[in-house]
């Protein structure tokens, strides 16, 4: 272990970062970084870990509004569409986006991927101008 490294892990220590943490980004194991921060005194301070709160089962994922279920409905999970929407904005690595649709443009012939429309045709509103309407004006 250089120096450098030395320097580094005391720094991300104080930080907050956990052994596992350091030793991935320095490229050491989690026994020498721990072994080299109890030769520090560096212990003690356990990292801090982000724990996502599970919200209650019928209560609103972004505010905490008490729900109101319709039997013989999907359950809802938000109260309003305001809460729907700040809440998918705030946790966009949740969102599935499996609808990635690969085409090549008829007009033009270029590569293009489009989401949510896997009838594509067209890589832009002008590629289809000028393939319907033969590059030429309708109104002439």
């Amino acid at each position: 272990m250089t120096n450098e490294q030395k320097q580094q892990i005391i720094k991300l220590r104080q930080d907050g970062y956990g052994y596992a943490t350091i030793a991935s980004s320095l490229g050491l194991t989690k026994n020498q970084v721990s072994a080299f921060c109890r030769r520090s005194n560096l212990t003690g301070t356990k990292a801090a870990v982000h724990i996502e709160e599970k919200p209650e089962p019928n209560c609103c994922r972004n505010c905490g509004k008490p729900l109101t279920q319709t039997s013989g409905r999907k359950p809802v999970k938000f109260c309003c569409d305001d809460c729907r929407t700040h809440w998918w904005n705030a946790h966009l690595d949740k969102v599935n986006r499996k609808a990635f649709y690969s085409f090549t443009c008829t007009c033009c012939g270029k590569p293009f991927t489009a989401y949510g429309n896997s009838h594509r045709k067209y890589c832009s509103h002008n590629c289809y101008i000028v393939d319907r309407f033969k590059g030429g004006d309708c109104h002439d």
